[in-house]
C-alpha cells in the first residue's frame, strides 16, 4: 500500500472504484396470483412518501422486479395488473439494504378494491447495523430540533447520544462521520468545533448508524450520520420563510426555495441565527454567552437520461461563540477555599474569550446505472473547516490562542452489484489534507510562546464488502478495508469486518451479530521550537499522534409487532490510542491520545405506528460504561505512569429519552420529549458533589403548533419547561464547568408561498 499520496489524491475523483458509504439501497420483489403463479408484466410504481419523486418498473417472466439506486427513506410500492386488484405496501429503505417484497394479488371483482399487502416494513432485515431513521417531519415536530445549532434530532432519538461540555458524544466517543448524499465530509480534527455540520432544516432524512458498519462506511466507530438533503422534489416552485423569536433575544430564521421537473430538481436556502445563550455556561447565570451565525445550502439533481444522474451539494456556515466564564470570585472554580482543598479548580473570572468558526463543503456526484443490478457513483469533493479560539491580551491568569484551518480535497466512487444472492461493493477513497495552525500562550512569564505549524497529510483506503444470502432468511456479510495514512506519522491498517442477520420467518424478528476492526486517522498536529520550550519549562513533552484502532463486537434483535418496532443491542468497543483532548492554559485545547479505552453497554429503542391515526411515541435508552486508561500516548503529555481503567469525563451510565407527537383538532399538533441522565463523571469528588458522578438530571421539552391553511403555520416551543438546573460537567473545556441550559421559550412562524 506504499502508493504516492499525491497520485492517489489526483486520481481519486476519476477512479471507477472507491470507498463509498452510499445513501442508496435497492428494492426487490415478486408478484404472484392466488395460485402462486408469477404475474408477468405487472406495473410496479415506487413513490416517495415525502416528495413527488417516483419511478416505475415491470415484472419479468418470473414475476420479479428490481429498483436499484433508491435513496434511503420511506416509500410506497403499488402493483397494478390487468384482472387483479391493485396492491400497495409501505417500505423503508436504509443505505445498502435490499428489502424484498412479496405481493399476492387477488382477482378483481366488479367492485374494485385496494389490497394492502402485509405490514409496513419498518426496519432492515438484512443488516447487522443498528439504525435510527429520522425524517423531516420528525425534525419539524421535535421541540427545538429545527434550530440551526440544535442536535436534538440526534440526541432525542439515538440511544447513548448526548451533549456534554458542548460536544456531541455517542457510544462513549467523540469521533463521528457526517455524510451528505452518501459522501463522507472528511474531518480529522477532534472536538474543536462547536457548531453542527448541517442545518437541520435542510435535511430530508437522517440515518444514524451505531457501529457494526460494513467496510464501505469508513472507520468512525461511534456513529455515522448519513444525510439525505432536501432536493426540491418535495416542492413545486415553492418557497418557505421561517421566522422565530424568543427569550435571550434569540432568533433563528431561514428562507428556502425549491422545485423540480421530470429531469431536474433544485433546492437552495439561507439562514441566520443569534442568541444571548450560546453554549453551556460554568454557572447557572448566563454571562458572556452570546452566539450568532449564518449559512447557506444548495442541492441540484439532473437526470441526463434513465441511466445517468448528476448531483451537486454545497454548504456554508460561519459562526461565532462567546466563551462564558464564572463571574463570582468566591466560587469553587475561582477561589482557594476549603471546599476545593484550597486550590481553585478552574479560574475563569478573568477570561473574555471567543471562537470564530467556518465550514464549507462542495460535493459533485455522477450516478450511473449500468442495469437493474449494477450502480456506479463517482464523487469528487472539497471541504474547508476552521476554528479560531482567541483571548484578549488582558486575560488573566493567561491568554491563549488557537487558530486552525483545514482543507481537504479528494474523491471517491463506488461500484455496487446486486445478484440473486449477493450484494457486492468495492472501491477506493482518498483525500489530501493541508492544515494551518497557530498556538499562542501568554501568562506574562518567560514561558509565553507563539508557534505556527503547516502540517499536511493524506489518506487512501480500499474496501471490499459483500452481503450473501444463502437462504432468504439469512444474510452473511464480510468485508475488508485496508487504509494507508501519511502525515506526522505513516501508518497502515487492515480492518476486517464480519456480520450476520437472521430473520425469523412469520415472526419477522431479526437477530444480528457483528465483529470488526476500525482505524481512525489522527489529526495533523505537530509541535516545534516555541511550544517544545514551553513543555520543557512545565515538565511536559510532545509525542506524535497515532491513529486510533478499535475492536468492536455487537449483537442485537429487532422485533416488529403491529407497526411497533423494538430494537435492543449489546456492544463492546476496545480502543487503543483513544482520541481525547487536553487544554493549554485556560482555553485552547489540543488533541491527545490515551493508551486505551473500554466502552460497553446495552441500548434499547422503541417506536410506535400512528396510534388511532393521531399519535406516535418514541423511546431511546442506553446503559453504558465508558472508561479509559493512561498514559497519554500522543500529543502534550506529562509522562504520567500507566493507570487502571477510570471513568472518562463523558461517562454517563444511564440515558433515557421518551417523546411523542399527537395530532389535535383544528389542525393543531403537540410534541414533547423527556430526557433523563444519571450524571456524568465527577472530576472533583467531594467538592462539592460526593461520589464518582455528578447528580442525575431530568428535563422536559414541549411544542404546540397549528396550521392556518396550507400556507401558514405557527408553533410555541419551550425547552427545559420546568427550568431545572444542574451542573452537568466539571471538566476543563470551553469556559470551564458546564451547567445545563435554562428554560428557553420561543415562537416560530412558517410561511409557504409559490413563485
Amino acid at each position: 500500500m506504499r502508493i504516492s499520496s499525491v497520485v492517489l489524491v489526483l486520481l481519486a475523483p476519476f477512479l471507477t472504484l472507491a470507498a463509498f458509504a452510499s445513501i442508496f439501497g435497492s428494492i426487490r420483489g415478486i408478484v404472484h396470483d392466488p395460485q402462486h403463479r408469477p404475474v408477468e408484466n405487472a406495473m410496479i410504481m415506487l413513490r416517495s412518501k415525502t416528495s413527488d419523486w417516483s419511478t416505475t418498473a415491470n415484472t419479468d417472466a418470473t414475476g420479479q422486479f428490481t429498483f436499484n439506486g433508491v435513496a434511503l427513506g420511506e416509500y410506497i410500492v403499488t402493483v397494478v395488473a390487468p384482472s387483479f386488484n391493485q396492491a400497495t405496501e409501505n417500505v423503508v429503505v436504509a443505505s445498502g439494504s435490499q428489502p424484498i417484497l412479496h405481493f399476492s394479488l387477488s382477482v378483481a371483482t366488479n367492485k374494485e378494491t385496494i389490497n394492502v399487502s402485509g405490514t409496513p416494513e419498518s426496519a432492515p432485515t438484512d443488516s447487522a447495523t443498528p439504525t435510527t431513521l429520522v425524517s423531516r417531519l420528525d425534525v419539524e415536530h421535535t421541540p427545538g430540533a429545527a434550530r440551526s445549532n440544535s442536535l436534538a434530532m440526534i440526541t432525542d432519538y439515538v440511544p447513548g447520544a448526548y451533549i456534554t461540555h458542548d460536544q456531541l458524544h455517542i457510544r462513549g466517543g467523540h469521533q463521528t462521520s457526517w455524510l451528505i448524499d452518501g459522501v463522507p465530509v472528511p474531518n480529522t480534527n477532534i472536538a474543536s468545533n462547536l457548531g453542527p455540520q448541517f442545518d437541520p432544516k435542510d435535511i430530508d432524512y437522517l440515518e444514524v448508524n451505531r457501529g457494526s458498519y460494513g467496510a464501505e462506511f469508513g472507520d468512525r466507530t461511534y456513529g455515522v450520520f448519513n444525510v439525505v438533503p432536501r432536493t426540491g422534489f418535495e416542492r413545486n416552485r415553492q418557497a418557505e420563510l421561517v421566522l422565530s423569536a424568543g427569550n435571550f433575544y434569540q432568533t433563528n430564521d431561514a428562507l428556502s426555495f425549491g422545485s423540480h421537473t421530470e429531469r431536474f430538481a433544485y433546492y437552495a436556502s439561507v439562514n441566520g441565527n443569534r442568541s444571548n445563550l450560546g453554549i453551556q455556561a460554568p454557572v447557572p447565570q448566563v454571562v458572556h454567552d452570546a452566539a450568532n451565525g449564518y449559512g447557506g445550502f444548495g442541492s441540484l439533481i439532473f437526470n441526463i437520461d434513465p441511466s445517468n444522474q448528476l448531483r451537486l451539494v454545497t454548504s456554508l456556515r460561519k459562526d461565532y461563540y462567546q466563551i462564558p466564564y464564572d463571574p463570582f470570585p468566591n466560587d469553587i472554580e475561582n477561589a482557594s477555599i476549603p471546599e476545593n482543598g484550597f486550590k481553585a479548580q478552574y479560574p475563569s473570572i478573568g477570561l473574555r474569550d471567543g471562537q470564530h468558526e467556518g465550514d464549507a463543503f462542495v460535493n459533485f456526484s455522477w450516478v450511473h446505472t449500468f442495469n437493474s443490478k449494477t450502480l456506479l457513483t463517482v464523487s469528487p469533493f472539497y471541504h474547508y473547516n476552521g476554528a479560531n479560539y482567541d483571548s484578549p491580551p488582558s486575560d488573566s491568569p493567561s491568554a491563549t490562542t488557537d487558530h486552525r484551518t483545514s482543507t481537504y480535497a479528494g474523491g471517491q466512487a463506488s461500484l455496487s452489484a446486486n445478484v440473486p444472492r449477493n450484494n457486492l461493493q468495492l472501491g477506493l477513497y482518498s483525500f489530501y489534507q493541508q492544515d494551518n495552525e497557530l498556538f499562542g500562550f501568554n501568562d506574562g512569564t518567560p514561558s509565553s510562546f507563539t508557534d505556527r505549524e503547516h502540517p499536511s497529510g493524506s489518506l487512501a483506503a480500499f474496501f471490499l464488502d459483500d452481503k450473501f444470502k444463502p437462504v432468504p432468511w439469512l444474510t452473511l456479510s464480510a468485508g475488508i478495508r485496508p487504509t494507508h495514512f501519511s502525515g506526522g506519522v505513516t501508518e497502515d491498517a487492515i480492518s476486517p469486518r464480519f456480520g450476520a442477520a437472521l430473520n425469523v420467518p412469520h415472526l419477522n424478528w431479526t437477530f444480528r451479530a457483528f465483529y470488526g476492526h476500525y482505524y481512525q486517522a489522527p489529526p495533523l498536529i505537530t509541535v516545534s521550537g516555541p511550544l517544545l520550550q514551553f513543555c520543557n519549562i512545565n515538565s511536559c513533552g510532545f509525542v506524535a499522534l497515532h491513529g486510533e484502532r478499535d475492536e468492536e463486537h455487537q449483537f442485537g434483535v429487532t422485533i416488529p409487532l403491529r407497526g411497533w418496532v423494538l430494537d435492543a443491542d449489546n456492544f463492546k468497543t476496545n480502543a487503543s490510542n483513544f482520541f481525547d483532548h487536553s487544554c493549554i492554559g485556560n482555553g485552547a485545547c489540543i488533541p491527545i491520545t490515551i493508551a486505551r479505552a473500554a466502552i460497553r453497554g446495552w441500548e434499547l429503542t422503541l417506536r410506535s405506528p400512528r396510534i388511532a391515526k393521531r399519535g406516535q411515541i418514541h423511546l431511546a435508552y442506553s446503559n453504558q460504561i465508558a472508561e479509559g486508561a493512561l498514559p497519554i500516548t500522543g500529543g502534550l503529555t506529562n509522562f504520567s505512569p500507566p493507570t487502571p481503567l477510570f471513568p472518562l469525563d463523558h461517562d454517563q451510565r444511564n440515558t433515557l429519552n421518551i417523546g411523542g407527537d399527537i395530532t389535535l383538532p383544528w389542525r393543531a399538533h403537540a410534541s414533547t420529549n423527556v430526557y433523563y441522565g444519571s450524571g456524568f463523571s465527577n472530576a472533583f469528588p467531594g467538592a462539592p458533589y460526593p461520589g464518582g458522578h455528578l447528580p442525575q438530571h431530568t428535563t422536559f421539552d414541549l411544542s404546540l403548533g397549528k396550521d392556518f391553511g396550507e400556507s401558514l403555520s405557527a408553533s410555541l416551543n419551550a425547552i427545559n419547561v420546568a427550568n431545572r438546573r444542574i451542573e452537568l460537567d466539571n471538566s476543563q473545556t470551553f469556559g470551564g464547568f458546564h451547567w445545563n441550559n435554562p428554560r428557553e421559550i420561543y415562537v416560530e412562524l412558517r410561511y409557504r408561498f409559490h413563485y
